[in-house]
């Protein structure tokens, strides 16, 4: 039995945060566990490589959601990472912060230290911007962040300038103020290659001899003496192993496996342990509840002009993006497909922007998976719009399938089950539409292929959206912070309620979403989660 002062369970975007800053402190031992395989890997270092892993098992968990009633019974395909930078490995890179008033809405339910002006410094910290506000960006942290408007595709400014002729503010850089408006997204890359926690944050850090990694050790359940959190059992190497920790052990397995393993461990809700026959060690009603995550819905149009369509279909066009990407770290194979967009409001009386709309330059089926391939588009010119709810208010659940921790656990995402998120769907594509219709971007459409001119009423428009609508990997909150452990799992601290030596720290702490991509706000609660830390044990 090996014994660290932290273990920490899941090398994932928050987990290689961590155990970046615990080792720092050299008389601080730190053991990570991560279920996945090593990240160098093609497919995972080259940007728009997520067309490929977003369908391989050997780096994605590839979970699937139970039938949705919302969306005409449909299973979601939810990828996850399972690889050394978690889902940070996997997904289109696209670094936005979220607003202001997303963290002020944190502290305000009873989270302090949350708000935004508390938290705007851990942003600051974890990148490396060359450019910007100085009172909101910095350079010569861990993740390097890239604008993609040098290389973007020449349709994304067609959508951008129809937007501007709309009245719409265009913006250069979402992650400073103001916030509402259209433009070119950035993109957490370095060099034309991925830009995860696994490459800014753990890689250097692993040169310390206080600092290990076990890759492909899947955590069994978590140990106690008592109700104290005192280690983890693991599978690595055909064998059953445990790791003790003297200080804490911090689960950083992400929204679906983070509430698996506190289940397993007999921390969750009482009822469902003992349904699947796990000793109880803590009654804590909130793990794997209040699951939040953004749905959207593409509509599909045909190009008068040519697209990544015209790149990415024929096998020479292929060819000719890999060459040039291998000679020199640019082109499109160098970008996320979802390359510009904007916060919009859906109607005036919105007190902030309520929803994200996505513009690529490139069109494919959304194929029922695994056969969905992001670099097999459509045969001819063409590329899709597509919108989401910013700050979606229905609420699922996750929960373990059994007591085996090697069976996938069970989604339950529960959409559209607020009227407030029904209400956003026709509105979301009426401004859609709107945007669509508009000059520039209207004279290079041939036509709307989804869902199609006829679909004209609400009615329609959302029978529409139950049918298409898919989830965009960003689900939140299933091991809530707050104060009151009957609604929340976790303190302010991302202590666990009644389980002294135990944090969570990853998406699953948040106290809801934040208004688009998720992945740099977790990187941002992993940084102030480590000095939180710190604090706590005198440092």
């Amino acid at each position: 039995m090996d014994v660290f002062d932290y273990v920490v369970v899941g090398a994932g975007t928050a987990g290689c945060v961590l155990a970046s800053r615990l080792s720092e402190n050299v008389k601080r031992s730190v053991l990570v566990l991560e279920a996945g395989g090593s990240d160098l890997r093609f497919w995972v270092r080259v940007p728009i490589g997520y067309g490929r892993t977003f369908n391989d098992p050997r780096v994605n968990w590839m979970y699937e959601s139970q039938p949705e009633p919302a969306l005409c019974g449909r299973r979601g395909f939810w990828p996850r990472g399972k690889v050394l930078g978690g889902s940070g490995s996997i997904n289109d890179m696209i670094y936005i912060r979220g607003f202001p008033w997303d963290f002020d809405g944190w502290e305000a339910c009873g989270n302090p230290g949350w708000g935004w002006r508390e938290v705007l410094p851990h942003f600051r910290r974890l990148e490396d911007y060359p450019g910007g506000d100085a009172e909101y960006r910095a350079r010569g942290g861990p993740i390097h962040v890239t604008d993609m408007a040098d290389g973007a595709h020449p349709l994304c400014f067609t959508f951008v300038e129809t937007c501007r002729r709309l009245g719409y503010r265009v913006l250069k850089d979402f992650n400073a103020a103001p916030v509402e408006g259209v433009g070119i997204y950035q993109i957490t890359t370095r060099g034309g290659m991925r830009m995860s926690t696994a490459r800014g944050y753990l890689r250097p850090a692993l040169r310390r001899a206080n600092l290990r990694l076990l890759l492909r050790a899947h955590a069994l359940r978590l140990l106690f003496d008592g109700t104290r959190a005192s280690g983890v059992a693991f599978r690595h190497a055909g064998g059953t192993r445990e790791a003790r920790a003297r200080r804490s052990v911090i689960v950083c397995l992400g929204s679906v496996n983070s509430p698996q393993l506190l289940q397993l461990s007999g921390v969750g809700d009482t009822e469902l342990l003992r349904r699947h026959g796990i000793a109880v060690v803590a009654h804590s009603p909130q793990v794997g509840r209040n699951l939040q995550d953004h749905l959207d819905v593409s509509y599909v149009y045909r190009s008068r002009v040519p697209t990544l369509n015209d790149e990415f279909y024929p096998l020479s066009g292929k060819l000719k993006a890999g060459v040039r990407y291998l000679l020199t770290r640019s082109g499109p194979l160098s970008m996320s497909i979802n390359q510009c967009g904007g916060f919009l409001r859906s109607d005036p009386g919105q007190p902030h922007p309520n929803l994200q709309i996505v513009c690529s330059p490139v069109s494919y089926d959304p194929l029922t998976w695994p056969l969905r391939r992001l670099l097999k588009p459509h045969p001819f010119s063409g590329f899709v719009v597509s919108f989401q709810s910013c700050r979606p208010t229905s609420r699922g659940r996750i929960e373990i399938r059994s007591a085996n921790p090697f069976d996938p656990p069970l989604i339950f995402p529960n959409y559209l089950s607020t009227e407030r998120d029904l209400a956003e769907i026709p509105a979301g594509a009426r401004l859609l539409r709107e945007i669509a219709a508009s000059s520039p971007l209207a004279d290079v459409i041939e036509a709307e292929l989804e869902p199609g001119a006829d679909k004209v009423s609400d009615a329609q428009l959302l029978q529409d959206f139950r049918e298409r609508a898919t989830t965009v990997y960003h689900p939140v909150s299933t091991c809530r912070m707050g104060a009151d452990p009957a609604s929340a799992v976790v303190d302010a601290r991302l202590r666990v309620h009644g389980v002294p030596g135990l944090r969570v720290v990853d998406a699953s702490v948040f106290p809801s979403v934040t208004s688009g991509n998720t992945n740099t706000p977790t990187t941002m609660v992993a940084e102030k989660a480590a000095d939180l830390i710190k604090e706590d044990e005198g440092e």
